[in-house]
């Protein structure tokens, strides 16, 4: 349920499963979930048996065609072929992009490349200096396996201009190289830079920094998390809150359950493809799965970090990732919120206008972005569960 959009839900299709030939009976029924655009309404009947996913998830997977799909193997050809999907239902979903004002800026980043950042702002361009106060605001990365994915995707910029509109909060998508052309640690110290361009520039954007938070879906809350772990270790600025939706945050794969799609789909189907995802991304060198910046699930202390929300799908095979991080977090003492939406899948939250819980996701979503308009909470300190432990 990324708060993704159709491209995020091809991502998924990428990321969870390669095209499916299995022999057995069973394995023949769970792969009617993945041929959605072939099915009669009875094989949806079918699919809601095994799988439990929302039928609303069902049906519009269905009329989008987003099952059996074979992506080509080479990652170029596969990037540009999701690209297209994007648009097509981006389209067809009517997903609607409000007219707000945007500007685009270059971040140069020591020893890679440098990286395209966009801002939007709340209202349309004409009425940019409406803002009697500094506003609070998104540094939000994009989700696609490391490996496709961009801030000019049709899907993506209708979430950026959305929630900029909707929460009335500056948005700043930041970009990064994608795999396999670029490996990391680039993409976190892209990410890294961006968010501390956003820290030197936020004045003039009209942003408070008093008030700023990262987010990202997928691999970008991948990323999010990161920067937050980065933030701490190295400047320790101010960051409000990050909202991570449908993270994946330990890439040696332990947290993932392939069962959250069904009980019959083979575990060697979706780590198979996963451990394609972490070589394309990470390299060859498995000990890199376990730096805490590739895998911020993994890092030895997470005390010191910002209130933090997060989103998982019950029909989603990382959704361990996110329930697990929540809960590390909780123990390390930091603010955390985890939602679990029940019957969807690691992209249907960015079906929005066309399902109830991706319209339920934009809007809970929007209420924390507003939030930040308020004076931060203040809780109990809460000590951390693992410190008390060793004393």
């Amino acid at each position: 349920m990324d708060t993704l959009t159709p491209a995020r839900f091809a991502t998924c299709v990428i990321v969870a499963r390669p095209p499916i030939a299995a022999p057995s009976a069973e394995s023949t029924l769970v792969s009617k979930y993945f041929d959605c655009a072939h099915c009669s309404r009875e094989d949806g009947e079918t699919v809601w048996e095994l799988t439990k996913t929302d039928p609303f998830v069902i049906e519009l997977d269905r009329r989008l065609g987003t099952g059996g799909v074979r992506m080509p193997t080479d990652p170029v050809a596969r990037r540009e072929h999701v690209r297209e999907a994007d648009a097509r239902a981006t389209a067809l979903m009517q997903i609607d992009a409000p007219d707000v004002a945007s500007e685009d800026h270059v971040v140069p980043v020591a020893d890679h490349p440098a990286v395209r950042v966009r801002v939007f702002w709340p209202w349309p361009a004409a009425n940019r200096d409406e803002a009697v106060e500094p506003l609070p605001v998104l540094v939000y990365f994009f989700g696609g396996s490391f490996t496709m994915g961009g801030i000019d995707w049709a899907g993506w910029d209708a979430v950026y201009r959305a929630r900029a509109a909707d929460a009335g909060v500056i948005v700043v998508a930041g970009e990064y190289a994608l795999a396999p052309e670029h490996r990391f640690p680039a993409q976190p110290e892209q990410c890294w830079a961006v968010f501390e361009w956003v820290h030197a520039h936020v004045a003039g954007l009209g942003g408070d920094p008093n008030r700023i938070a990262l987010g990202g879906a997928s691999a970008g809350a991948n990323l999010a998390a990161a920067v937050a772990l980065m933030n701490r270790d190295r400047n320790n600025r101010a960051v409000r809150l990050q909202i991570l939706e449908v993270p994946v945050l330990d890439l040696t794969l332990r947290h993932v359950d392939p069962g959250a799609i069904s009980p019959l789909l083979p575990q060697r189907v979706v780590r198979r493809s996963g451990r394609q995802v972490v070589r394309d991304y990470l390299g060859p060198d498995p000990a890199t799965r376990r730096d805490p910046y590739a895998s911020p699930l993994l890092a030895a202390d997470l005390g010191g970090l910002p209130q933090t929300v997060i989103y998982t799908a019950e029909k989603d095979p990382l959704r361990g990732d996110g329930e697990s991080y929540a809960r590390a977090l909780l123990d390390a003492g930091v603010p955390t919120t985890c939602v679990r939406y029940l019957g969807q899948t690691h992209g249907s939250g960015g079906y929005r206008r066309n399902t109830a819980a991706a319209d339920h996701l934009h809007r809970d979503v929007v209420a924390s972005l507003r939030a930040m308009r308020e004076p931060a909470p203040t809780y109990p300190r809460a000590p951390s569960i693992t410190q008390a432990a060793r004393s």
